[in-house]
């Protein structure tokens, strides 16, 4: 069924990121089903939050579909065993998982889709990509696309507890392209700050976004800049919120001569110097890997919601962006006010009815250096 007339008259912006009110309207439309209600709290500010299925398949190894297969095609060839999902399991680390999402599309012939992890799932370290039948891309769905969707699912620092309902990852839906140029962004920060530090202008014409570095410096709190997790820990249950002591996973980080050494594959969570404002108007992702900063990983989490970090009567609020890193192959020297990621923004076609924030619940509004949502707050 091609829902394009439907979706058009709830909208008719050409091109852009659709916010929670087109969104509700497209669950309405049938262009977003699922197995069960899509509740109004499964709708973001500018995306939904999607939920795992009754059963997991425990895997050989990650893959895509590719132009002539579906997911289960692949899963029957690599395929080693079943689990339910209904009363809680645990997913172990090191293990790859796909599990069949609740959700499903009949996408208009003009609209994507795109995923990402959730904050918290990127802050717990687990690497979570969404497929789809025929996909030549990890969290891409092509326009048009009507079927299931499926979550690969690999923990890499902790094994997890989740069940039926539990949610990993996001989806953003769009029409055309919706990056906002180099000299829209220049006048941006103009009128509303987008970060609350230096503001290199030629730098933003010449990559199109803006540049994050790192905070290392010796004002920290109690000299902590990061948390390193522990090889050896417990079970995290992702939907218990402020459950876990941080001293059982964590331990703390500390600048030594204004910088970190990353131990190969160890786990940190970090922070940006700046502090990040993202207009209602407006969403933003971090590129997560640019080997032109260095040999490592940053920020598997890669969306700002609109209104993160934005007041509207102050602009020099902001909230810091908390950064997910790992090194690759070799120690590396991080050191304070290094480039560490690339903030990029685009448009939605209107303002969301509802922003990020602490009015919809949003745990990380105003954050600095923080853990995932189901640790407490450090002593």
């Amino acid at each position: 069924m091609n829902q394009t007339a439907a979706v058009e008259s709830i909208d008719t912006a050409p091109t852009g990121i659709f916010p929670s009110q087109t969104l509700r309207g497209l669950v309405e439309s049938g262009a977003v089903t699922a197995t069960s209600p899509i509740t109004g709290d499964l709708i973001q500010p500018a995306s939904i939050d999607l939920r795992l299925g009754d059963f997991a398949w425990r895997v050989q190894a990650s893959f895509l579909p590719g132009p002539d297969a579906t997911v289960e095609d692949k899963v029957r060839a690599f395929e080693m065993h079943r689990i339910d999902l209904t009363k809680g399991a645990v997913l172990e680390k090191g293990c790859v998982y796909i599990v069949p999402l609740q959700e499903s599309l009949d996408l208009p012939d003009d609209i994507s889709a795109f995923a990402n992890p959730k904050s918290s799932t990127g802050r717990l370290d687990i690497f979570t990509r969404v497929i789809s039948d025929r996909g030549t891309r990890f969290d891409l769905i092509r326009p048009g696309y009507a079927g299931p969707i499926y979550a690969e699912v690999s923990p890499k620092t902790f094994s997890i507890a989740v069940r039926t309902g539990s949610r990993l990852t996001q989806l953003r839906l769009r029409r055309g392209r919706a990056e906002v140029s180099p000299e829209a962004l220049l006048q941006l920060h103009d009128e509303v700050g987008l970060i609350d530090t230096h503001f290199d202008r030629t730098e933003v014409l010449e990559h199109r976004s803006l540049s994050l570095r790192l905070d290392l410096g010796p004002d920290a709190p109690g000299g902590i800049v990061g948390w390193r997790a522990r090889h050896h820990s417990s079970i995290v249950d992702i939907d218990r919120p402020d459950n876990y002591d941080p001293a059982d996973f964590w331990e703390p980080v500390s600048a030594r001569h204004g910088g970190i050494i990353l131990n190969p594959d160890d786990f940190y969570i970090l922070a940006t110097r700046e502090a990040v404002t993202v207009p209602p108007d407006y969403a933003a992702e971090m590129v997560a890997y640019d080997t032109l900063v260095g040999e490592f990983r940053v920020h598997y989490a890669g969306f700002f919601d609109p209104g993160f970090g934005w007041h509207p009567d102050d602009r020099s609020v902001g909230s810091r962006g908390v950064l997910e890193v790992r090194s690759h192959d070799v120690p590396f020297l991080l050191e304070h006010e290094q480039v560490i990621g690339r903030l990029r923004y685009e448009r939605l076609i209107a303002r969301p009815e509802k922003i990020y924030g602490t009015d919809i619940g949003s745990h990380y509004q105003g954050q600095g250096l923080k853990l995932a949502k189901q640790f407490k707050s450090p002593a």
